[in-house]
């Protein structure tokens, strides 16, 4: 059978340079279980025709480049979207180690150095904004190198927030485009550069965005100009995006009660090894942009988690530290293997019952109130949301259908793309509906 040449990614230490990897360890594995005599003729077309189109098609090789004072939503939204479209992310450190302190106290490690991408082939190099972050790729000459390289060659490049501005248009590669960037950068742009004002821009192959607010959307736009509409259109489903963007946003709320904390909210939110990176990372950095004293704390035996789209996240303390603070608030991100894993702690869930039982705060969203809280009785007498293809764990599913549920001291939520309504709906009520909204018109939200 004749083969395609396959195009990988050179950087050395990538644990997973491309998807052949997968296919080769997947005909391996048939190759030792496959028994014609016991399989129908028909199944093994189906497994001959699946292992031959996945070789014809190679993964779409995308680089993330993070550094120190990186935006964390907006390169986790991004490598998480487009690792949900298929897409081989590797994601580089432009530092010196592949542990970067992005905005916000948030930790992320990366998969490799960008040194150890010099020379490699990628078809969509996306840049994260935040500052110093977007400073620190504009320095460094490496990610200067691929990106004009990239743009040279024809290839598709992208930034997002301050980096449009501050690296692609200082490195000359958006001369002649149309470009935007976040609100109080545009007038960083050079002449030129035709400046819009668009919540995301495309311009032959160069995709531009405003900020955080605008990320989910700017990453679906990327993976449209991967792999085309109806491939856009599926990733963009199960993520539960908002019907309009750019409106205010708003809550369920019913037997409404006063959130009150002693000073300085006290929050605490733990991960785990599959919680949905984009939940956890939009909750963190919106509940510590409000002032809040946001506490990340890891449920594994290390700090540092494997997220459900493996972005690895280094979280403050353990649990077993945090069971010795007191909260104002438990909020517990969603992600099928998190969500277990929170189920299955006695400790966090001893602890979250003792908050329940003390008419304390708490909340969940997407796979948690479902797998976490409901099976534990933290929804008795409760009205919630969570996942909508869980809805049927719920045992009270009469206000199921809202993005966000308030029901006195729990706050429920749906999923990924109404993330953001539910860290802003907890900002309004710890501080108010004003605060909740200049932060949402901060990060380019409403």
């Amino acid at each position: 059978m004749a083969t395609r040449p396959v195009l990988l990614p050179l950087c050395h230490s990538h644990p997973h340079p491309s998807s052949l990897v997968k296919t080769l360890s997947r005909l391996q594995f048939l190759s030792r279980t496959f028994n014609p005599t016991q399989t129908p003729l028909k199944t093994r077309t189906r497994l001959v025709t699946s292992v031959t189109a996945s070789m014809a098609s190679p993964s779409k090789n995308v680089l993330v480049p993070i550094a120190d004072g990186t935006e964390p939503i907006e390169a986790v939204v991004t490598i998480d979207v487009l690792r949900r479209a298929g897409a081989n992310v590797t994601v580089a450190s432009v530092g010196k180690k592949k542990q970067v302190d992005a905005s916000w106290g948030v930790k992320l490690v990366a998969d490799v150095l960008i040194s150890d991408c010099a020379g490699s082939a990628f078809d969509l190099i996306s840049l994260p904004g935040g500052m110093p972050g977007a400073t620190n790729l504009r320095d460094c000459v490496e990610l200067q190198n691929l990106v004009k390289n990239q743009a040279s060659n024809g290839g598709l490049y992208a930034a997002i927030c301050a980096s449009p501005a501050v690296a692609l248009a200082s490195w000359g590669t958006l001369n002649g485009l149309k470009a935007t960037s976040y609100p109080s950068f545009m007038d960083k742009f050079p002449a030129e550069v035709n400046k819009v004002e668009d919540r995301v821009v495309v311009d032959g192959k160069v995709v531009t965005s405003r900020g955080p607010g605008t990320t989910m959307e700017y990453a679906v736009a990327l993976v449209e100009q991967l792999y085309g509409k109806q491939k856009a259109e599926e990733v963009a489903g199960p993520l539960v995006m908002r019907p309009r963007h750019g409106v205010e946003f708003s809550m369920k709320e019913l037997n409404s009660v006063e959130w009150k904390s002693n000073g300085i909210p006290q929050i605490l939110v733990p991960i785990a090894n599959g919680t949905e990176e984009m939940e956890a990372i939009f909750i963190i950095d919106i509940l510590r942009r409000a002032k809040a004293n946001v506490i990340v704390a890891s449920v594994e035996s290390t700090l540092e988690i494997v997220a459900s789209r493996k972005v690895k996240i280094v979280a403050d303390l353990l649990l077993d530290e945090a069971l010795k603070l007191d909260f104002d608030f438990i909020v517990l991100p969603g992600g099928l293997g998190g969500a277990e894993a929170y189920a299955n702690s006695e400790k966090l869930i001893s602890l979250l019952k003792k908050q329940a039982e003390s008419n304390k705060l708490y909340g969940a969203i997407c796979a948690s109130p479902a797998i976490a809280l409901e099976p534990h009785g933290l929804l008795k007498g409760k009205k919630a949301t969570s996942y909508p293809a869980m809805f049927e764990k719920l045992s009270d599913k009469s206000e199921s259908s809202n993005r966000v549920v308030v029901d006195g001291n729990l706050i429920t939520s749906q999923g990924p793309g109404t993330s953001m309504e539910f860290a802003l709906s907890i900002v309004e009520k710890f501080f108010g509906r004003n605060k909740a909204l200049e932060l949402a018109k901060t990060l380019v939200f409403v």
